[in-house]
């Protein structure tokens, strides 16, 4: 017995150590991430600026698009359950968020009536942001045809990308009508977050060639996760641009994961800001800038640009992300930064207006867990009209917001200094 004590400890100790590798190897962030500010060079308005996006990150912006900003769950669920059920011949829908409850039941049910009635149905859904759904929804899609599939679901020899999460939102219609921005598929979102069980947040309605760009976002994470191509003319059908009143906008669909490029999304947002001229504004549901961010809109305030930050307030759905998102204010509030705390519900919003012109939106937050872990995409628009409407909305959920003094972040007692930094030391992981 004795002799078998060091062959046992030995498979421990083995067995310990894959473990510990598994978990640092989880908690990395992935790509590198950008070290270095980005100095000021283009404005948003000018050319050079898209060239920047379309040729060094991303697809290209396209022109002759529609793009519908749909505020709070009382408008964004009816039009998606609208478009859903006009579907002739496909649906694509990938979620990080699919829980229990009225909303779900009824994407289930619009969903499995489409399959029967032969479109072809793909939903994907995060295993972890969906383990609270009912089980009975995935056996009725399935049940109906819908192809469901669940995205990184661990497995022994995966346990490597278990902390790989696709928080991505999309909704496609046909290929012909898109839908993306913050909300997930549970019933806090539902209402108009006019009390404190009612989630704020935008989604946004899109049609034009740029909804082909929505396809292929999902298709990226759906071949990722299941190894087949949907493609042809169900899935990417001839798309003619959209005229008329809230036409002709460009766009394009802007995505990211680690094995992609991580870095990519990070830079989009640096970039931007780093060509702001006027007023930058920043709707942040989870808000923990890294030092370069900071940088960044510190070198904005420098050069006289304005910036406005919406964050959660006390209402927030992950308590430790507003005390690291708050250990961060210190050398923003310093330099003149506004920063607005959200206070009647929820805050989910995930928007970035640049100028009066640049507007990003999509399931991107703030913080390292998305510019590095997460797979995400976000919808870019260069679009004056389009980006006063987001003013508009910004303006309206800054009267509802409580601003943060300098004096008053600095005088916080320091039991709470204490417990944000806590947070701040794992700030990448949230």
């Amino acid at each position: 017995m004795r002799k078998r004590r060091p062959v046992i400890v030995g498979l421990v100790a083995g067995g310990l150590t894959l473990l510990a590798t598994l978990l640092v190897m989880n908690l990395s962030l992935g790509d590198k991430q950008i070290d270095w500010k980005l100095p000021h060079q283009h404005a948003v308005d000018s050319p050079q600026f898209a060239r920047t996006l379309g040729h060094l990150l991303g697809p290209p912006l396209v022109g002759g698009n529609r793009v519908e900003a749909l505020v709070n769950g009382e408008r964004i669920f009816p039009a998606m359950l609208d478009a859903i059920n006009s579907a002739r011949q496909s649906i694509a829908m990938e979620t990080y968020i699919y829980w229990s409850g009225e909303i779900g039941s009824r994407f289930a049910t619009a969903l499995a009536e489409r399959a029967r009635a032969g479109v072809k149905v793909h939903v994907l859904l995060d295993w972890v942001g969906s383990n609270r759904i009912d089980t009975a929804y995935i056996e009725q899609l399935q049940a109906a045809g819908v192809e469901v599939t669940r995205y990184n679901k661990p497995h022994w020899h995966g346990l490597d990308r278990v902390n790989n999460r696709t928080h991505r939102k999309l909704l496609v219609v046909d290929g012909r009508i898109g839908f993306t921005g913050g909300v997930g598929i549970a019933d806090q979102w539902r209402g108009d977050a006019d009390n404190p069980e009612q989630w704020r947040d935008t989604h946004f309605r899109v049609e034009g060639p740029v909804v082909a760009q929505l396809q292929a976002a999902f298709l990226d994470n759906w071949v990722q996760a299941t190894g087949n191509v949907p493609y042809g003319d169900d899935y990417f059908p001839p798309l003619s641009p959209v005229a008329g009143e809230g036409g002709n906008m460009q766009a394009q669909m802007f995505m990211s994961s680690p094995g992609g490029g991580s870095e990519s999304m990070q830079l989009m947002y640096l970039l931007s800001l780093a060509s702001a001229t006027r007023s930058p504004r920043l709707s942040m549901s989870y808000f923990v800038p890294d030092d370069v961010a900071i940088d960044t809109l510190v070198a904005a305030r420098a050069r006289g640009v304005k910036v406005q930050i919406i964050v959660p307030g006390p209402l927030m759905d992950v308590a430790v992300v507003r005390r690291a998102s708050r250990a961060r204010w210190g050398r923003l509030l310093e330099a003149g930064a506004e920063i607005h705390e959200y206070m009647p519900a929820m805050y989910h919003c995930k928007v970035m207006i640049v100028d009066e012109l640049w507007v990003s939106v999509g399931s991107t937050n703030f913080d390292n867990r998305s510019f590095a872990v997460n797979d995400e995409a976000n919808l870019n628009v260069l679009d004056a009209r389009f980006a006063q409407r987001q003013v508009a909305i910004f303006e309206d959920d800054l009267r509802r917001s409580r601003r943060i003094t300098l004096e008053e972040w600095q005088s916080r007692p320091w039991r709470e200094r204490i417990v944000e930094w806590m947070a701040g030391q794992i700030g990448s992981q949230l």
